[in-house]
């Protein structure tokens, strides 16, 4: 039996071989995407409308996160004898009809708004985008009747339907969460069908069906992290739409129930009070502006460097 010869001593090794160019000309062009992409973000956050959206998200969000420890008052302690107080060094936002001081409602109420924002995106996702994965990549019956379910959900005006969700299920804030998500699955699921119908063709994925991989392969390796760009500009922009439904099914009665802070029932409540206790009013009013106002400075931004148009906004 031959044995395995050993280089004799002092012989030099021989290197490696060298990787196959077509694996670095795919490693290659990767890895100068990444670049382009860090370039094109740095550069088009450099400008004043995406910086001011970074630094209003960055200031609510600390806000919210450390309302507890600047909150000063607790946002549901009534102080009798500081009815309608306008701002001062006691009370920085002033009290409402019930003293209770403004500022710590704001704080407290900012969390609640963020959180159904997000959660109510989050569900949106989680159901949006395997029914648009599914129906690109599936074609055929089963596209076709995902589709024709999430046309009956857009025939429905967001609100509209939000409205009928909540009066059914009922006011509260877990099913505010489910009245928007509804309203917000077609958004995710069209623009993640278009985007996997078009994926679907490049070489790649045709190379991974002719070596045998399985579907699921495909759709979370291939096809998945394709969808990402326009999903990260959606996203974005929708949590402030999310927030300003919110607002609106609160304003209404219909969102978060007292004493739970939010912003939209802070509104409903300082209707009556608009010439006597304009702060009431005029302080939640300004954090859902700059909120949604940076959320959608940022989604912008994010859309030039990906090259996406949010249009995945409902009317």
């Amino acid at each position: 039996m031959a044995r395995a010869t050993r280089p004799a001593a002092g012989s030099v090794a021989p290197e490696p071989a060298e990787a196959a160019p077509e694996v670095r000309s795919e490693a290659t062009r990767g890895e100068s995407h990444g670049r382009r992409v860090r370039r094109a973000l740095l550069r088009r956050f450099r400008r004043p409308g995406a910086l001011l959206g970074v630094v209003l998200l960055l200031v609510l969000l600390a806000a919210a996160v450390l309302a507890p420890s600047i909150r000063r008052h607790d946002p549901t302690a009534i102080h009798y004898r500081a009815l309608q107080v306008g701002p001062d060094a006691e009370f920085w936002f002033g009290t409402d009809d019930l003293g209770r001081s403004v500022f710590a409602r704001v704080l407290h109420g900012l969390r609640t708004s963020l959180w159904i924002g997000a959660a109510s995106v989050g569900l949106a996702l989680v159901i949006g985008v395997p029914l648009g994965l599914v129906a690109g990549y599936a074609g055929g019956r089963l596209d076709a009747a995902i589709v024709r379910l999430l046309e009956i959900d857009l025939a429905f005006p967001s609100i509209l339907l939000a409205i009928a969700i909540v009066a059914v299920l009922g006011p509260g804030t877990m099913n505010t969460v489910y009245a928007i998500a509804a309203s917000t699955v077609p958004i995710y699921a069209l623009t993640v069908r278009s985007t996997t119908r078009a994926l679907a063709q490049r070489d790649y994925v045709q190379a991974a069906r002719a070596l045998g991989a399985s579907d699921g392969r495909i759709l979370l390796r291939h096809l998945l992290p394709g969808v990402v760009p326009p999903l990260l500009v959606i996203t974005t922009v929708n949590v402030g739409s999310a927030v300003l439904a919110a607002a609106g099914l609160g304003y209404l009665g219909l969102g978060a129930q007292p004493p739970t802070p939010e912003l939209g029932t802070m509104l409903s409540e300082a209707r009556a009070y608009l010439r006597q206790a304009w702060w009431m009013s005029v302080f939640p009013g300004l954090t859902i502006t700059c909120l949604v106002l940076g959320m959608n400075l940022v989604g912008d931004a994010l859309g030039d460097v990906y090259d996406v148009r949010a249009a995945g906004k409902r009317g």
